[in-house]
């Protein structure tokens, strides 16, 4: 892959300098969420995932952990960063699953198919809630969707009333005491399950692709979106690439960017 991309990088035998990449990077994590969204309906068009398969989409975040220390309560309410290696533009978060975790929220958006493909994506500090993003996540969606997967976080009414404007369905997992009991409980659960056969497994696999599943390795909100964001891009590419050259696709994902 890098071999047809390096003459593309240079014009008159010239590269642009340092300078000039330097521009043009830190300008790019605005744009990258739109990208992401016209590359996933371009997937979408040539993949076709939903041939065998409802036209669903799950939603759902993923913590990512700063590169350094925290800066714990006490210290961000007087302003004080006891240690240089702090990224103060973090946040703070818990889940009953993470626990708690300083850094960042990945929110994603993924098709539930036959492949999974990233559709839109947003990157926060950790403390943004998921349904203060998920109109970023719903905006870009393919036309073709008609529900949206989530958990209890986007059983909200600004979410809900998102989807039905959109002519799309959701199903979220219901506030209150387990066991529910009314008529849809039987139908959201096989839709909650075939969420977490896709976001889930999803998120495992990105990170342990790009190898995140300790922490990030830059600091700051622009460099950490340029990042996460950039390597949705890089896998949508390497889908495409997998399906112009016939290969199984969203297998072997890791050594095929390794050896790239």
């Amino acid at each position: 892959m890098a071999q047809p991309l390096r003459p593309l990088l240079h014009e008159h035998g010239r590269f642009p300098t340092r300078r000039t990449w330097e521009r043009r990077v830190a300008g790019l994590p605005p744009h990258r969420p739109g990208l992401i969204g016209g590359f996933g309906r371009h997937l979408v068009a040539m993949l076709q995932p939903w041939t065998y398969h409802g036209r669903a989409a799950a939603v759902d975040s993923t913590p990512l952990k700063t590169s350094g220390g925290v800066w714990h309560k006490k210290h961000r309410e007087t302003g004080e960063v006891p240690h240089t290696s702090i990224d103060t533009e973090a946040g703070w978060s818990k889940s009953g699953w993470h626990g708690w975790w300083y850094g960042w929220n990945l929110h994603l958006a993924v098709s539930v198919g036959a492949v999974w493909i990233p559709l839109a994506a947003e990157l926060t500090p950790a403390n943004t809630a998921d349904n203060e993003v998920a109109s970023q996540l719903l905006a870009p969606l393919p036309a073709e969707v008609r529900y949206i997967l989530g958990d209890t976080a986007y059983n909200a009414p600004e979410v809900r009333n998102r989807c039905e404007q959109a002519n799309r369905v959701l199903v979220a997992t219901r506030r209150g005491a387990y066991p529910h009991h009314d008529d849809g409980v039987e139908v959201r659960r096989i839709f909650h399950q075939l969420r977490s056969q896709a976001i889930e497994p999803f998120n495992g696999l990105f990170k342990n692709v790009f190898e995140w599943r300790t922490q990030m390795p830059v600091k700051g909100l622009r460099r950490s979106q340029l990042l996460a964001l950039g390597a949705i891009v890089i896998y949508q590419w390497v889908l495409l690439y997998q399906h112009e050259h016939h290969l199984p696709l969203g297998k072997g994902i890791k050594p095929l960017l390794r050896a790239a």
